[in-house]
């Protein structure tokens, strides 16, 4: 491979989010973290080039959108996933859980109902509530190893909501939803006069065999009805850098979300981040190429490392996203017991399948965008931990 995703980088007194707050998060600092969704991957040369060049300039004042910024974005939209866009279409955003914070405010009044697909990324919720708006939840049911939306159920919340949030890709559990199932949730919305807002965060990162379908495109019916939420933070791993943006095809929507941006005094950009995004959408489609052949790899090392070795944990096979939705209801922990086992045991400190909802007691959550070395690291303490507690109790 010509990019390098096996080197270890050290990561620790950085201020990230991911290795510094392990102590106040999970209770100890000693712990390997497979938890937020960043990844522990350099970004792409170009981009650390682009950067570079950038700091050279010395000067890091209030910066616009200028060309580069949204052909960058319709450049990528086009070529990854055949969406052609308009310049006019796109919002700034300095990160989708802060559009969240703003579409909710824009679009929806303290008691009404926003539709949420539990087990969900669990911000959702959280910048529901905390706005005095109420989650009505449609949650995904398991068929065979796999999640479905419960359409029935769906069809009857809809009515109850102004609003819904669509996960695609689904975080945690890796659906990458088929444009069937898109278009029955688009004519629900579009019957029930619910404006989707689809999260699309993960959209670049989808496994061979599943092709990521943005919602928008599917019709102008649904592009009129919808907002996506974007941003290359995931694939690139640029979260820091605050680079999202939306998108809106219908005039009238777009304008009363930037109406709300601005009164929130939200609607700057970082002159680095303009910086790393133009230079990742318009270079780093290879590095993208090889890190989804990585990824691949290491998924294809963890269900083989734990259907041989830990066969109390099932894997919810992922078809997106570099999260792993795991079964661990098999080491018959309670839900708290599970956590503390995972941290105190096994030295490991995962997202906790209750935050994502009721739905996810006994599940978590692990992060694969690590190189191998981490993954193997992981999963043998995992498996000693099971070995040294677990069975020896059940023995």
């Amino acid at each position: 491979m010509k990019y390098d995703f096996d080197t270890v980088i050290e990561r620790r007194q950085t201020g990230s989010s991911k290795w510094d707050v392990l102590a106040s998060r999970f209770g100890r600092d000693d712990v390997l973290p497979m938890w937020v969704a960043d990844m522990d991957f350099v970004s792409p040369p170009c981009v650390q080039e682009a950067l570079i060049q950038r700091a050279k300039h010395g000067v890091y004042g209030y910066t616009v959108r200028q060309d580069d910024y949204f052909s960058s974005i319709q450049q990528w939209m086009s070529t990854r996933h055949g969406w052609d866009i308009e310049k006019d279409w796109i919002a700034s955003a300095t990160g989708v859980v802060p559009a969240l914070t703003v579409i909710v405010q824009a679009f929806t009044n303290p008691g009404d109902g926003i539709l949420i697909q539990p087990p969900v990324y669990y911000p959702f919720k959280r910048v529901i509530t905390s706005w005095g708006r109420k989650a009505i939840e449609n949650p995904l049911v398991e068929v065979n190893g796999r999640y479905e939306i419960d359409f029935a159920d769906l069809e009857e919340k809809a009515k109850l909501a102004k609003v819904m949030f669509l996960c695609s890709p689904h975080n945690p559990v890796g659906r990458v939803w088929t444009e069937e199932e898109l278009v029955r949730v688009g004519e629900f919305c579009l019957r029930h006069q619910v404006l989707v807002v689809a999260d699309e965060i993960h959209a670049d990162l989808v496994y061979k065999g599943y092709k990521h379908t943005p919602f928008a495109s599917i019709s102008p019916k649904f592009a009129a009805n919808s907002i996506t939420c974007a941003a290359p933070s995931k694939t690139f791993n640029l979260a820091g850098l605050k680079t999202a943006y939306v998108i809106s095809p219908n005039a009238a929507i777009k304008e009363r979300y930037e109406s709300m941006l601005a009164k929130a005094s939200m609607s700057e950009v970082n002159p680095l981040g303009v910086a790393a995004m133009v230079a990742a959408y318009k270079q780093g489609g290879p590095w993208l190429n090889e890190l989804l052949e990585y990824l691949d790899g290491n998924l294809m090392y963890l269900n083989k490392f734990i259907e041989e070795q830990i066969p109390e944990i099932r894997v919810v096979q992922p078809e997106g996203t570099y999260l792993v939705w795991l079964d661990c209801r098999g080491l018959n922990l309670e839900s708290r017991a599970l956590d503390q086992f995972l941290v105190h045991e096994a030295g490991l400190a995962l997202d906790e399948g209750h935050l994502f909802g009721s739905e996810g007691v006994g599940y978590q959550r692990i992060n694969i965008g690590c190189p191998r070395s981490l993954l193997e690291a992981g999963l043998n303490c995992l498996r000693d931990a099971i070995e040294r507690t677990v069975r020896t109790v059940s023995e």
